[in-house]
């Protein structure tokens, strides 16, 4: 079968996602040569056909240009005008949108067999079937979030998921927890629905990461905690905050929080409350920081304190686990499958909880490192390699449908 793979403009700014489906894109192009399929890669921009051109795997260009763009977007509103000013049923007068009939034109042209998506909205809403992941569906559960709320972002990504979700040849999420959330909004046939676990993503630090102390690089303190997250409100860095102010009030205990990420509207309020709880002397900003040094961040850490709101997957704490960093996790839905015991998980709603946790593993070392210890084990049970075998034996097993109609 012909093998279509979208893939996004691959930011580094997007965080985890990006290192998630970058690893992945990479061993699907390693893992096709040993495989009976033709892989063909559809990418948005003539600058990543250029940066790709020396894999061994075809890459098409789904870039429109302006001129394209307006025609397109004209004939859709006179067709759709046409179909009001004659009352057209349905049936008799369909029409897509500008990108959707692009795209499937680019389909078709190429006799792809299915369209294989290696993370959630690119273009899975097409004509041939398709394979999509669902990360989460966090606008369902916290539809307050105002990043999954305003300026249109609960009905765009309804709208989208509606459509994908149930038109979807298979849909994959990586707990059994997602599979039920995905059963229970969308109604999708359970056979529909693959669990296939999240791997745990390789970091690897360049030579002069390794050689330079981090702490010194960024100035940091010798103890830390480290949560490596974009200012979302969801990120719930409000009550990481309200916990090390506990340790502080409560226990003089000084903990220092290291934060990584990008600002996505919040860094302001959260910036504001260390004011408030006068931590500024506490908390680290360094902003993006390159992929290799994440390696050094997460080993010379006390530990990782990742208190999203959002699941039942997350990236950091595997990440984490892998360069033998102990990992305290909020208890949303998911965390008890994906990460068993080798986490502490706290509620994450509450800053008292969290307190206590960060103050266990500083008065028990035993504990903390029979963490690390779990962690690893944890962290080499389920990697890219294992994620690729699953998703070329999903495309195996459809072969046999596929092969009823031209």
């Amino acid at each position: 079968m012909k093998i279509a793979i979208p893939i996004s403009e691959q930011i580094d700014t997007r965080g985890g996602g990006y290192t998630f489906e970058s690893q992945l894109l990479e061993e699907i192009i390693r893992s096709s040569a040993d495989s009976s399929h033709e892989f063909i890669l559809f990418v948005p921009s003539y600058k990543i056909v250029s940066y790709l051109s020396s894999i061994p795997i075809q890459v098409v260009c789904t870039y429109r240009s302006p001129l394209k763009k307006i025609y397109s977007y004209l004939d859709t509103k006179l067709k759709i005008l046409i179909h009001k000013l004659f009352d057209l049923p349905t049936y008799a007068f369909q029409y897509q949108g500008g990108y959707k009939r692009h795209i499937n034109a680019l389909l078709n042209h190429h006799k792809i067999d299915i369209v294989l998506s290696i993370s959630p909205i690119i273009f899975a809403d097409v004509d041939c079937p398709y394979i999509t992941p669902v990360w989460d569906l966090a606008h369902r559960i916290y539809p307050y979030f105002p990043e999954v709320s305003s300026s249109g972002q609960w009905e765009e990504r309804e709208n989208y998921y509606a459509k994908v979700i149930r038109r979807a040849t298979f849909i994959i999420t990586g707990t059994e927890v997602g599979k039920a959330e995905i059963e229970k909004f969308y109604q999708v046939p359970s056979e529909r629905i693959k669990v296939i676990p999240f791997f745990t993503p390789k970091l690897q630090a360049n030579a002069q990461s390794h050689n330079q102390d981090i702490n010194q690089k960024y100035n940091l303190p010798k103890q830390y905690l480290f949560y490596p997250a974009q200012f979302w409100a969801h990120k719930n860095h409000i009550s990481i905050l309200q916990a090390i102010q506990i340790l502080k009030h409560d226990y003089q205990l000084n903990m220092p929080l290291v934060l990584v990420g990008s600002d996505q509207g919040n860094a302001d309020h959260i910036k504001s409350m260390i004011q408030k709880l006068e931590l500024s002397d506490y908390v680290h900003f360094l902003g993006f920081v390159p992929q290799e040094d994440m390696q050094p961040l997460y080993s010379q850490a006390f530990a990782l304190i990742y208190m999203t709101f959002f699941g039942p997957d997350n990236l950091p704490p595997l990440e984490a686990m892998s360069v033998g960093c102990p990992v305290i996790a909020s208890n949303v839905s998911g965390a008890s499958e994906q990460l068993g015991n080798a986490a502490l998980i706290v509620d994450h709603k509450n800053p008292n909880a969290i307190a206590s946790a960060i103050k266990l593993l500083l008065d028990d070392p035993v504990l903390r490192n029979s963490l690390i210890e779990r962690g690893l084990v944890r962290a080499n049970q389920w990697e890219v390699e294992d994620y690729v075998k699953e998703l070329f034996k999903l495309i195996d097993d459809f072969k046999t449908v596929r092969c009823c109609w031209d």
